[in-house]
């Protein structure tokens, strides 16, 4: 089994006092997210691979020495300031902790996606231009890979579009920058690509590929699992961990966020001893093992 922490939320950042605890209990409850009463019990003897997806890895460094089930990170950096992303931390502290993170990746370099793009009157072509340049510049040699995508329009992104601001992002404006991202990554070594986007920028050298292939996944784990069902992306298999509504950046792009009292109200029912993310197990609430399903050639 592949976990996912997390596309739903950002555990690392947030909830990494919980997460070793589950860690240290053997198994995890998830909450179904189209019915709470649903419970998917995971046990961490059945995890080969656990991919981490954060804005933040500073709280979760101290124990990866400690971490016995194989890891790769995937971290999202982007140059936006608090009108678009209000608690993300200084992106210096970040970039300083993704250098520091280089060591403890062993299966494999810590994959950046700067996503989404956004276009407005502050984020413009070339203010992307020079912060995609600044970024491989301080991360060559530590990253082999950035993953790109442009903004899509969420249920969150309509509830934010005052403060956004967006302005169209048109197909010349997306070859502009893979133009200018594709020239910045070959001068340090580091490749770019989209996943599961609609434009064809191979043509600047950045090619549609996925997030964690099918391959990539064999070569960490030595075993073949499927693709994931629940996405038409072609990334393999994953089993997500967290929570809509749970996390506390507040980024007005987010697809997982979409009701801020939401959030602060999940965020007052986190008990960092429960084996759920949010709230405590209920009387009502069915519990089944989770066991995912490999292909063997």
């Amino acid at each position: 089994m592949i976990l996912n922490i997390s596309g739903r939320t950002d555990i690392v950042a947030f909830y990494t006092p919980w997460l070793m605890n589950r860690l240290k209990d053997g198994f995890v409850l998830v909450q179904n997210p189209f019915d709470p009463h649903q419970l998917s019990r995971i046990s961490f003897d059945e995890v080969d691979l656990i991919v981490f997806c954060t804005k933040d890895p500073r709280p979760i460094l101290p124990y990866l020495d400690i971490l016995k089930i194989p890891f790769v990170f995937q971290i999202t950096l982007t140059p936006y300031h608090k009108d678009i992303e209000p608690n993300v931390s200084h992106k210096k502290d970040i970039l300083s902790s993704i250098h520091l993170l280089k060591k403890h990746c062993i299966l494999a370099k810590p994959i950046l996606r700067y996503d989404p793009i956004l276009l407005n009157d502050r984020y413009t072509i070339s203010y992307h231009i020079h912060a995609f340049d600044k970024l491989c510049q301080d991360l060559e040699g530590v990253i082999d890979k950035i993953i790109i995508s442009f903004v899509d329009i969420y249920k969150n992104v309509k509830k934010h579009q005052q403060e956004l601001r967006l302005k169209p992002i048109q197909e010349t404006d997306m070859f502009v920058l893979a133009d200018a991202f594709s020239k910045s990554a070959s001068q340090h070594e580091i490749c770019v690509q989209t996943c599961f986007e609609k434009v064809d920028l191979s043509t600047f050298g950045i090619p549609q590929n996925v997030c964690l292939s099918v391959e990539e996944a064999f070569r960490f784990t030595g075993k073949i699992f499927p693709k994931w069902k629940a996405r038409p992306c072609g990334c393999v298999e994953m089993v997500d961990i967290g929570s809509y509504n749970t996390c506390s950046h507040l980024c007005k792009y987010c697809y997982a966020n979409y009701d801020e009292q939401s959030v602060k109200s999940n965020r007052s029912r986190h008990d960092p001893k429960s084996p759920l993310l949010i709230g405590t197990l209920q009387n009502d609430q069915i519990i089944k093992d989770r066991h995912d399903h490999i292909i063997f050639k």
